[in-house]
């Protein structure tokens, strides 16, 4: 295991500001405050009428982390995703709706159901205790198919492994509470109510780091039930993954009372290295229980002897110059073309640097030691799965070697397992590969056919026809037939995991692009419509670039074609995919060097002002010139120096550049620094004057005013709950906290709108905050769900916003009326431009492919004051008068549709207007009714106008 910091020396640290960083909780009820006050802004949101269009994409979906499936009828069921709320399916996945998405929380742990009432149940907070897993806030009830729901407490639980409603008492419910992520808290372990959460047993409690992460009921012995204890710890530098405080309990009198049943010397692995846990319970024909646990089990192996044809990171360790210079030199030459290290330096220069004394076998290790590779290199033993047939007096492991590439180190993220109720020999276990057992453990095979996605959390397995599957992943739901030789995908809900999305100025319609959790970057059009067309013609709208966890994009503006993708932890790349081509620019350190530390989300900018001129950030600033072919890093460590751990921090997290002054740039970093450069990056100066240590989520320098720059920080990593933004007018000298109004939710991204300074956009993890004052106060946009929004882009062609979410994938949103408005002190009646629409002759016509033929023009007005009274006329020229509608208009924004219809006595009229300037050789125009009686406008230029109030607005309406 890791050895951990002496307490003198971690006490020795605090003193010097080092070893740990203050934490400020947030309890529950302030965050119901802040649920309360979310509330409040959307109720009296001026937003209401402007609405957001979902633009997916779905097909690469997001983490799902539950699944119940109606037993009488499998094409039933739900799905529970991680960030993306609650969906109901009754047709087989075709089609999906949206059950859980206006509470406090949109992150679901696990939900069961009573089947024979329909009384659904989810526990929110996921428990895969990953980079991006948000906190719940306790148990909710629904009694009406997911229409309404009812808290019903366990708020501090924030993550729960597993819920379970006894069939025959909906009223009668256990929670495995899992606790905080980032901080210790004693509402942990197993509870129990009988009065539909009335009240509450705290019936199993181990310490206030461990708590359960998943519980089993016997199905034929509803009394008895299984625990699985955990013992972790996550900070944002170090995540104690195991502890003694893992096991497995056991209750014989319906989850009152419980004893371990993995006491040290039965079998099972006890202590420190003890990781998470999953159980499931299965009979063989002769009616003996099984009791089935797989482990993430994070004691180290046995040293290997080592392979004298193969040269490898742990022999060079601790090995000697000496008997590095004594090496065969195609051990030592295969061992660098391996690695990777620069094509110079082959066996010969090496031994050349080594007698020289300027290298040493260590730092050839640590020339390679960065954070992607400790993902796989550290030699835990990973996945075990053990099972009992005694209630726990006698476990085995069901193999005899390690089961390689299942957890590697990071079993945290995993953890499930699927076991036939009625045939013990049949195993599925979930990891980055599904792994399945048709003899009880002792062998394995994988269960990876064509189309399903990797790291896997939950399966169901058909109890009356085995090899039905239905199965949960980080590529959303996919569905097997065949016991997992091939799947098919029930992705329709879009329900991505955007860590960061951009734009570009493509001439046939801007195109949007992302990084999504475990998903690749994807890139695809900004008018996208969810439908199944594209079955059709073979082609999804959305493409994907690149693999991986997809991170930040910039696309180059000179083509709109070349842009800069990667994956976790800085790799990055320069693409173009109508050339094809690809090519790695991430920076590398020096030999003998320490590796640069990046950041799971590296940051990445292209100057504003040459796009030839690339920045990226590790805990250094980096600089080229020519595209990302060479770099230059300047400056210091921008970052408090780094953290004894194994998670890598101390990495910069956000680069901005001011657009009004070329080598005016911002940094802020993971621990709490921001920085400033006035020269391009040659020197640095450090900020202060905002909340200490927190992790620094957004610099946004102004596109107005060069002097001002805006700041969001994010304590979510120390259980703070709070909003943190602000802003500075001296270039970060001094700042002031704005938006004290936002509710306690940790913000992930604030932004200045490009085109009018005093509308800003903040995204928190529950949603998106708009300020048309330049922060004095904030507004919540009511048509998004609860959803995390981690960035925003407008694209200033088309004034639309771009939402990022992770858990819901893209919304866009036309912001030209609150570019017109915003900053405004006594704004009028405002009608916004609208776009030309296309005439076609099918409008109001019958057809046997689509129930409506109608048009529809949205409209965004904003009022100053409500009106029930208020119209719409349309005009020809020469104010020819074609129709007017009475509308009603509330104040703030309003979305209204206009079908293109008008006035049927006026139709010859338009019809003689039409045909006033034709010329012989054109046809005349005839203006008649459609098939469904109605006159709509033909191709010409039109007016529209609202009044209300006494005030009149107008814009130009073309039909092409």
């Amino acid at each position: 295991m890791r050895p951990r910091p002496p307490l003198l020396l971690c006490l020795f640290l605090l003193f010097l500001g080092t070893c740990v960083r203050a934490q400020t909780p947030t309890p529950a009820a302030e965050r119901q405050e802040g649920y309360e006050q979310r509330l409040t802004l959307q109720e009296g949101s001026p937003l209401g009428g402007l609405p957001f269009t979902n633009i997916g994409p779905s097909i690469m979906s997001g983490r799902v982390t539950d699944l119940a499936v109606d037993p009488q009828d499998p094409t039933h069921f739900y799905v529970a995703y991680a960030s993306g709320g609650l969906w109901e399916t009754h047709d087989n996945g075709s089609t999906f709706e949206p059950l859980f998405q206006q509470e406090a929380v949109m992150t679901i742990g696990d939900i069961d159901v009573h089947w024979p009432s329909g009384t659904l149940y989810v526990g929110t907070g996921e428990v895969n205790s990953s980079r991006s897993s948000y906190a719940g806030n306790g148990v909710y009830r629904s009694r009406d198919g997911g229409k309404t729901w009812t808290h019903l407490g366990l708020d501090e639980s924030h993550h729960i492994g597993r819920v379970i409603v006894d069939q025959q008492n909906p009223d009668r419910l256990w929670v495995a509470a899992l606790g905080h992520l980032y901080g210790p808290n004693p509402e942990r372990g197993v509870y129990l109510t009988q009065n539909g959460g009335r009240s509450w047993e705290h019936t199993l409690f181990v310490n206030d780091s461990t708590g359960v992460v998943d519980l089993v009921r016997d199905p034929r012995k509803p009394n008895h039930l299984f625990a699985a204890s955990w013992q972790r710890d996550r900070k944002a530098w170090d995540f104690v993954e195991s502890g003694p405080g893992s096991g497995i309990h056991f209750s014989k009198d319906g989850g009152k009372t419980w004893s371990s049943i993995t006491p040290d010397g039965a079998g099972f692995p006890t202590g420190q290295g003890v990781g998470r846990i999953g159980l499931a319970v299965s009979y063989d024909r002769n009616g003996r229980r099984h009791i089935y646990a797989s482990l993430d089990n994070y004691f180290l192996r046995e040293a290997e002897a080592p392979d004298s044809t193969t040269l490898t990171k742990n022999q060079l360790r601790n090995m000697p110059k000496e008997d590095l210079l004594r090496l065969e030199t195609y051990l030592l030459e295969d061992f660098l073309r391996s690695n990777g290290f620069p094509r110079e330096l082959d066996a010969k220069a090496v031994r050349e640097k080594v007698e020289k004394g300027d290298l040493s076998p260590l730092q050839l290790v640590q020339y390679l030691e960065d954070a992607n590779s400790t993902l796989f290199d550290t030699p835990v033993k990973g996945f075990e799965l053990y099972r009992t047939t005694t209630d726990g007096k006698r476990w085995e492991r069901t193999h005899e070697d390690y089961l390689d590439d299942v957890y590697y180190s990071y079993g945290y993220y995993f953890g499930a397992l699927a076991v036939h109720p009625e045939d013990p020999q049949t195993v599925y276990a979930m990891g980055v590969p599904i792994i399945k057992s048709t003899d009880g453990g002792k062998t394995w095979a994988g269960a990876n056919g064509d189309n399903v996605h990797a790291d896997h959390h939950v399966l169901w397995i058909n109890p009356s026809q085995p090899d039905h599957l239905i199965n949960g992943n980080d590529g959303g739901v996919n569905i097997s037939y065949n016991g997992g030789k091939t799947w098919l995908k029930a992705n329709v809900p879009p329900v991505g995991q955007y860590y960061a999305v951009a734009v570009d100025n493509h001439p046939d319609g801007y195109r949007v692009y992302g990084g999504l959790q475990d998903n690749g970057t994807w890139r695809g059009p900004h008018d996208y419509e969810a439908s199944t067309d594209w079955h059709q013609d073979g082609k999804y709208p959305y493409e994907a670039l690149f693999g991986g966890d997809g991170m930040q994009v910039e696309v180059d503006p000179r083509d709109n074609e070349t842009a800069y993708v990667g994956f976790q932890f800085g790799n990055y790349y320069r693409i173009n995919p109508k050339a094809g081509t690809r090519t790695y620019i991430t920076p590398k350190h020096e030999l003998g060097q320490r590796p640069y530390r990046w950041n799971w989300q590296t940051p990445i900018l292209i100057s504003p002002h040459q796009p030839d001129i690339f920045y990226m950030g590790s805990n250094h600033f980096h600089r080229s010139f020519d595209r990302g072919d060479n770099f230059t890093t300047l400056g210091p460590d921008l970052t408090r120096g780094g953290r004894a751990g194994d998670v890598v921090y101390g990495t910069l997290t956000t680069i901005d550049e001011s657009p009004l002054r070329f080598g005016l740039l911002y940094v802020g970093s993971d621990d709490g620094l921001v920085h400033r450069s006035m020269d391009g990056g040659q020197n640095w100066e450090r900020l202060n004057g905002f909340a200490d240590s927190l992790w620094v989520a957004r610099v946004d320098a102004s596109h107005a005013d060069e002097a001002v720059v805006y700041l969001g920080l994010n304590g979510y990593r120390d259980d703070n709950f709070n909003s943190y933004v602000y802003r500075s007018t001296d270039y970060g000298n001094n700042w002031t906290r704005i938006g004290t109004d936002l509710p306690a939710e940790p913000v992930n991204v604030i932004k200045e709108d490009p085109l009018n300074p005093a509308l800003l956009y903040v995204g928190t993890d529950h949603g998106l905050y708009v300020s048309m004052d330049t922060g004095q106060t904030f507004t919540a946009a009511p048509h998004l769900p609860a959803v995390a929004v981690h960035d925003v882009v407008v694209q200033t062609q088309a004034k639309d916003l771009i939402v990022g979410t992770h858990g819901r994938s893209l919304y866009r949103g036309s912001v030209a009326l609150l570019q017109q408005i915003a900053g405004q002190a006594s704004p009028t009646l405002t009608l916004a431009a609208v776009e030309d629409q296309r005439y076609s002759p099918r409008y109001g016509s019958a057809s046997w492919f689509t129930d409506d033929t109608t048009p529809e023009v949205n409209l965004q007005v904003y009022s100053p004051g409500a009106d029930a009274g208020a119209t719409i006329t349309i005009k020809a020229k020469d104010g020819l008068v074609l129709t007017r509608k009475s509308v009603t208009l509330d104040r703030g924004f309003n979305r209204l549709t206009y079908d293109l219809s008008f006035d049927a006595d006026r139709a010859s009229d338009l019809e003689d207007m039409l045909n006033a300037d034709r010329k012989e050789e054109q046809k005349p125009a005839q203006v008649k009714a459609a098939d469904n009686g109605v006159y709509y406008l033909r191709p010409g230029s039109y007016t529209l106008v609202v009044e209300a109030n006494g005030e009149t607005a107008e814009t130009p309406l073309t039909v092409k």
